[in-house]
């Protein structure tokens, strides 16, 4: 297995990010349109939070209750993205190693960290990002 792979070379680079200001609505709407379930939160280029499709789903109750789709907008409504976003989330630098990152996640009950390059969101790493990264080392 190689060593000392920087965790640039496997995040995710291609970022969808969402504002602090945005609504929920608008915050589902990214993760459902773009197919992810972390999303960071920036307020400018600066990382504030990140929201993840589960935070999300838990608001929900369109599945639960059938034909009453409105009350996930109503819930939405209610409340603000800064109040469900999880704040100041543990991020990795995008110098560091694979093993390190792999080593905060399997310590941490987070499924994807945010990479920063000199304090600016330049990505996001995800336990599928490093499980595909394993599998490749077996071809």
């Amino acid at each position: 297995m190689k060593q000392r792979v920087p965790i640039s070379e496997i995040m995710t680079k291609n970022l969808v990010t969402a504002n602090v200001t945005d609504s929920l609505k608008h915050i589902s709407t990214l993760l459902k349109d773009n197919n992810i379930r972390h999303l960071p939160i920036v307020s400018g280029r600066t990382l504030v939070g990140i929201i993840s499709k589960t935070d999300i789903l838990r608001l929900s109750f369109a599945d639960i209750y059938e034909g009453q789709e409105n009350i996930d907008e109503t819930v939405f409504e209610m409340l603000r993205t800064e109040q469900v976003m999880v704040h100041n989330p543990t991020t990795v630098d995008v110098h560091d190693t694979v093993k390190e990152v792999a080593d905060i996640m399997s310590k941490v009950e987070f499924h994807a960290l945010p990479v920063l390059d000199e304090g600016k969101i330049v990505g996001i790493i995800s336990t599928t990002d490093l499980i595909k990264y394993l599998l490749a080392q077996y071809h």
